[in-house]
């Protein structure tokens, strides 16, 4: 219920009118995915890209209609952000542009490279200039310096950089997607009439009026050019590994991955901790957005009503996004009121996708009880988290999680103040997920992809 920092989300298009307003639409329905800070570059039909448009605040704020009425084309890429690395301000939203002997390129990710300080050093050295402080503008000035074709440029840069990173690339001709070989983050294709789009879930797609068509693979690049669509391999191919937090809390409930709805995955999740830890209680109450659908799910197997006792302020940013702790903690205490006659006497069963830091776990169990619970049992819809995470996540420091600096269930009950304490096993979720290839370091911290030192 203390939340992590979010990663990012993209989406591009080629061939598509007004392509300004449907990358928008795009970016407006991953706004769940970063709320710091949103970017759009469009190309002009006379191949000559637009000045980019980035602003701080929500998409809906940055691109009012004056400004999508300048961006004429139909072509482009967009870009959420919360920072995961570098820090927050405006030179850090994506895309970001470059100028080289190809033309002008943008870029926009998401994910988290983890061999960034080698990759710093050696720029530096041969005189590069960095403009911003993210690991993205190192991708964007290896493909600069290729001097072969913009898909032969993508698979240089891709031998040499290491991590997450689901890409969007346009030049003034060609829109390029690329996902990294271990597939950390989600990327998928769609269509509108003879127009293409990506983006980083199949919501953007549904928002944007564009024909799912499949996911983009790991270590796939996906060219578009007027000519059509060309896929390549990147040669070196190991196990999948979609993060799993994109199926417990990130992703959409209504977007699809691997043929399924997440909602009806993290439904099969909250089926699966009732299996685990059935309680005799009153009712169910989750914690939105995140415990909503697994709570249904746990609602629906035990038979205990469902009652949504938290209601969410949703004028109030999600309190993970914000850039500082204290930012964190002030956003939590607004964006939850309860509904204190619901849960008064009775035994109160609260669902949640995660326990990070537990601070905001601990002010909600204090508004039950301050409120006349007569019991507050917690369960968590995934194990709890003992290793940071280095591919785009922030809870770096393992110091600083609740499962860590607590020893023992008791002593993680006793700090929550709670009846009992339950999280879903490994096998539970990997059961509820129903596919194998996702990495879950964050829980048994074995990492895809070695970390190097920063």
């Amino acid at each position: 219920m203390s939340y992590p920092k979010h990663y990012c989300g993209i989406v591009g298009a080629f061939g598509v009118k007004s392509a300004a307003l449907k990358l928008m639409n795009g970016l407006h329905a991953l706004q769940h995915r970063g709320q710091e800070g949103a970017g759009l570059v469009v190309v002009g039909n006379n191949g000559k890209f637009h000045l980019p448009q980035k602003g701080m605040g929500l998409v809906l704020q940055v691109f009012t209609p004056e400004v999508l009425s300048k961006l004429v084309g139909t072509m482009g890429a967009g870009h959420v952000r919360y920072s995961t690395t570098g820090g927050t301000g405006q030179q850090n939203v994506q895309p970001l542009v470059i100028d080289c002997w190809r033309g002008q390129v943008a870029l926009a990710h998401n994910g988290n490279l983890v061999n960034t300080a080698s990759l710093r050093s050696e720029l530096l050295a041969d005189g590069v200039i960095l403009q911003s402080a993210t690991d993205s503008e190192f991708m964007l000035h290896l493909l600069a310096r290729s001097t072969g074709s913009m898909t032969e440029a993508v698979k240089e840069m891709m031998a040499r950089v290491e991590g997450a990173y689901s890409l969007v690339i346009i030049t003034s001709d060609e829109l390029i997607g690329v996902r990294d070989p271990n597939g950390f983050r989600p990327l998928c294709l769609g269509k509108i009439g003879d127009g293409w789009v990506l983006a980083s879930e199949t919501c953007a797609l549904d928002i944007m009026g564009a024909k799912f068509v499949r996911e983009v693979l790991p270590g796939e690049i996906v060219s578009i050019t007027k000519t059509g669509l060309k896929s390549e391999m990147f040669p070196r191919q190991v196990p999948r590994s979609l993060c799993i937090f994109e199926y417990v809390y990130f992703g959409n409930p209504g977007s699809m991955y691997g043929g399924r709805s997440l909602h009806s995955i993290r439904v099969e999740m909250g089926r699966r901790l009732w299996a685990e830890h059935p309680l005799e209680a009153g009712i169910v109450v989750p914690i939105p957005d995140g415990g909503v659908t697994a709570a249904l799910g746990y609602s629906r197997a035990s038979g205990i009503l469902y009652e949504p006792a938290f209601v969410r302020n949703h004028y109030v940013g999600r309190s993970f996004l914000q850039p500082s702790t204290e930012a964190r903690i002030e956003t939590a205490h607004l964006k939850l009121s309860l509904i204190g006659e619901l849960v008064a006497g009775k035994r109160v069963v609260v669902i949640d996708d995660s326990i990070v830091r537990g601070t905001t776990c601990q002010n909600r169990v204090r508004m039950l009880r301050e409120a006349g619970a007569k019991e507050v049992h917690v369960l968590i819809s995934c194990p709890p988290h003992l290793w940071p995470c280095h591919y785009g996540i922030d809870f770096p420091d393992r110091q600083k999680l609740f499962a860590v600096i607590h020893s023992g269930q008791d002593e993680l009950r006793q700090v929550l103040g709670v009846d009992s304490l339950g999280y879903l096993s490994e096998a539970g979720l990997m059961a509820a997920v129903g596919e194998e290839g996702q990495c879950m370091a964050c829980f048994n911290g074995k990492y895809p992809v070695p970390v190097k030192a920063t």
